[in-house]
């Protein structure tokens, strides 16, 4: 029996300081996505290319991870993240899994405005059958919900800050560290 379920989020976060900066920001394809998603769990694999390893999540007596490999890409100012491709560790049997993703984020002028949504479909793990199909979809609902928000919260902290960092390096003159050192945790040199 396959389970499906999904979630989304809109983000409407208004930035005061330096907001004429924030379009050449998204720009920085590499530092973003960073400070969007925990880089421990981020590696790059080519240009505007990374595999993201979920935290693992803990469903009924299942404990998965989800590894998703994304694509981010910039046009007309705005910023997209999409999975283009997906393994679930941690089901055994289950080989149908299929998550999809796509987020934008956007400058504009009030601050940062963006969407996300995040699917999934996977047949019903053997372990789990008799757990209620609709049970399963909500409990896989929540689940979805919490890592969007998850992700909502570090744009509203861990982006702003490091937007505000950019800004500094900007103002200073500076270069910026290289993001793609940042993201494999090699110190710049």
């Amino acid at each position: 029996m396959a389970l499906a379920f999904n979630a989304s989020q809109k983000l409407d976060l208004p930035v005061v300081a330096q907001k004429a900066l924030l379009g050449a920001y998204l720009q920085e394809k590499d530092r973003v996505i960073k400070a969007l998603l925990d880089p421990r769990q981020l590696s790059k694999t080519g240009e505007g290319t990374y595999t993201y390893t979920v935290t693992t999540l803990q469903v009924f007596q299942l404990q998965v991870r989800p590894v998703v490999s994304l694509a981010v890409g910039l046009s007309e100012g705005i910023l997209s993240i999409k999975a283009t491709d997906a393994t679930l560790d941690g089901l055994g049997l289950v080989d149908d899994f299929q998550l999809n993703l796509e987020a934008l984020l956007e400058a504009t002028e009030r601050g940062l405005q963006g969407q996300a949504t995040l699917a999934v479909n996977v047949s019903q793990p053997p372990l789990l059958r008799l757990i209620p199909k609709r049970v399963l979809e909500s409990t896989g609902e929540s689940i979805l919900n919490g890592i969007l928000i998850t992700i909502k919260g570090r744009v509203g902290r861990q982006l702003v800050n490091d937007f505000q960092d950019w800004c500094r390096h900007a103002n200073e003159g500076q270069t910026t560290p290289s993001t793609r050192d940042s993201i494999t945790g090699k110190q710049p040199g």
